[in-house]
């Protein structure tokens, strides 16, 4: 099978919500180029992610290449991407956008990026790994997240994704329930679990990532604790949880703080990244006048993860 690879030359402010709109618009992966990542590092931290190749990496600005079924109108994508660029210039810098395609085997892309990708350790205890590799912990406390990212979402390596499991591992208690909103490849639902929650609720709006979560789910013998469902934020919910955890857009946070607070516990954490450091006020600004307390608000690289909790009585 052949595919069509639509590559976008934006700016790192732009990332997640190009990435946000190519998936909308239906892409069947989205892989990010940034050469910060050659530079920066992690081993002091966290271990190696990646092993790099320099001529992967745009000189300027970040890359940010979707890929499409062969089938799929190009023309029609680019055109709607021209649009959703001029759009967001009104609050974030899209960069050159410069749009560019080109036709692709299979795989060329939904396989050979697999080299690249190794196990690494995102917190103090959990290492993902990628299920094809074979990794032996280093020590009895670490826990081994089993993860096959599959062609649309990441590989549970992003600074966003690692911010949430951090926040995770230091506030999660032994049973706690949790809501993953925008669970994804399911990375923060199984996360959730190997940290000590009894039950997760994740829910995504693409069916594609209901599935690749189902699927990691399994791979980490974890059905019988995770259930996993097509939904848009948290409509239609009215579950009561300890904790809801969710990195996604800072313009999409916002949209469901209310209803954050209406499905957490007294005492509940709202967790959350996919933050842009210049986004933090906005995001902050809408928690607090929802009721929050915000308990800690960390950074890594350009991102943000914020924990607030539910103080009061219901509104």
């Amino acid at each position: 099978m052949k595919w069509n690879e639509i590559c976008v030359n934006t700016t790192r402010d732009a990332v997640e919500s190009l990435s946000y709109k190519l998936h909308e618009i239906g892409a069947s992966g989205v892989s990010i180029e940034d050469p910060l990542d050659m530079v920066i590092d992690r081993d002091s931290l966290y271990g190696e992610i990646y092993e790099l190749n320099p001529d992967d990496y745009p000189t300027e600005g970040v890359n940010i290449k979707a890929y499409f079924p062969e089938d799929y109108n190009t023309a029609d994508v680019i055109e709607q991407l021209n649009h959703y660029l001029r759009q967001i210039a009104e609050y974030l810098d899209p960069g050159t956008g410069i749009i560019t395609s080109k036709e692709m085997d299979e795989t060329d892309w939904a396989t050979a990026w697999k080299a690249y990708y190794k196990p690494v350790k995102v917190s103090n205890t959990i290492t993902i790994v990628p299920s094809w590799e074979t990794y032996v912990p280093s020590s009895e406390d670490e826990r081994i997240l089993e993860l096959d990212p599959g062609m649309a979402f990441g590989t549970g390596t992003h600074p966003t994704t690692m911010l949430c499991i951090q926040m995770l591992e230091k506030y999660m208690q032994s049973n706690q329930t949790v809501i993953d909103v925008g669970c994804g490849s399911g990375v923060l639902s199984i996360a959730s679990i190997l940290l000590g929650a009894d039950s997760v609720h994740a829910l995504d709006l693409d069916d594609v990532a209901v599935k690749s979560t189902e699927l990691n789910v399994a791979l980490n013998g974890m059905e019988d604790k995770i259930h996993a469902e097509q939904g848009n934020l948290l409509e239609k919910t009215d579950q009561q949880v300890d904790i809801i955890v969710s990195n996604i857009l800072a313009e999409i946070i916002i949209q469901f703080t209310t209803d954050a607070w209406n499905n957490l516990k007294q005492g509940g954490l709202f967790i959350t990244s996919g933050i842009i450091s210049s986004k933090q006020a906005m995001v902050v600004d809408a928690l607090t006048k929802d009721g929050f307390t915000i308990l800690e608000v960390n950074e890594l690289e350009d991102w943000v993860s914020i924990c607030a909790r539910k103080e009061h009585q219901e509104k």
